[in-house]
């Protein structure tokens, strides 16, 4: 079983210069930005090493000026089988990143990090493994749609990679992705802030996993981002929690890695937004709950 491997975009061209969702502070960037450009590039370095602790690869690379939100690859396309699906933004200010992220998925193919890169069809909305993330325990992929991709795209994403997709709609701008409010983990459960879905969505969760195996997010633990986490056998990568939700997620046997990602916050990401995953495939025989044998592909 091979080591996960994600890629990350280094914050060079990061600040907050605008604002597309109800988190992004734009002012208080601008208040001390020195301070928070420095803040940043500590934090993208945190998040390397926790990474890297759970014996995870970092695939690296250059963002491009005036994309600021680059630095939140999961938006960037989805992959699946070495076939990267690449995103269309809804808001102008992102727009630029779908050939930026073109050109990099073509070098990674290139470098036989990937096989195939497709785009969307023309004007269909979809931003990438934000709204899209892989359950390996069911076989299926959750799409997220309303805030900012297409209802349209789950249906595409389907045909695209010959998988079922089980849709959400987003029912708030605050979790205006889907990653922002639910986390698959590694063996079976789902993590996730239910006041972020319609009561459809809700009712199809609660069918599809099983009470016994949800976990709530508390109001604090979605606002603090705590939910966008990077999810590796027993290890979650996220932004510091309180010591509640450690606790909790500690019952069911899953250790937390807390990365300092406040200067990523002020612009409405935590460590999932910060990475994506590369190397998910469809075939692959899920965890068993008793398996022990060490980190292998997770469900982020």
């Amino acid at each position: 079983m091979t080591n996960p491997r994600f890629l990350l975009v280094a914050p060079t061209h990061y600040e907050v210069s605008y604002a597309i969702n109800p988190w992004m502070q734009p002012g208080t960037w601008s208040a001390d930005s020195a301070r928070h450009r420095e803040e940043a590039h500590t934090a993208f370095t945190g998040l390397q090493h926790a990474l890297r602790q759970t014996g995870a690869e970092t695939v690296a690379v250059e963002g491009e000026p005036g994309l600021p939100d680059m630095v939140f690859p999961a938006n960037a396309g989805i992959v699946l089988d070495r076939k990267v699906l690449v995103a269309a933004f809804r808001h102008p200010q992102r727009q630029g990143e779908t050939a930026a992220f073109h050109r990099i998925f073509e070098r990674l193919r290139e470098q036989g990090l990937l096989d195939e890169v497709i785009p969307l069809p023309a004007g269909m909305l979809q931003e990438g493994a934000g709204d899209c993330i892989w359950d390996r325990t069911r076989r299926l992929a959750w799409a997220g749609y309303g805030p900012r991709s297409s209802a349209a795209a789950p249906g595409h994403i389907a045909r695209t990679f010959g998988i079922e997709v089980l849709e959400l709609e987003l029912a708030t701008e605050q979790f205006y992705h889907l990653d922002t409010c639910f986390c698959v983990l590694p063996h079976g459960e789902v993590f996730f802030y239910p006041a972020a879905f319609t009561k459809s969505g809700l009712g199809l969760i609660r069918e599809a996993v099983g009470a016994d195996r949800l976990i709530e997010a508390e109001p604090e633990d979605a606002a603090h981002f705590c939910v966008n986490a990077v999810a590796i056998d027993r290890t979650l990568v996220m932004a510091r929690p309180r010591q509640r939700l450690r606790d909790r997620l500690a019952e069911r046997g899953y250790h937390v890695s807390p990365v300092g990602l406040e200067p990523f916050i002020l612009s409405g990401g935590g460590a999932y937004c910060m990475t994506l995953r590369l190397d998910l495939v469809t075939h692959e025989t899920a965890y068993d709950d008793d398996d022990e044998n060490g980190a292998g592909p997770a469900d982020d």
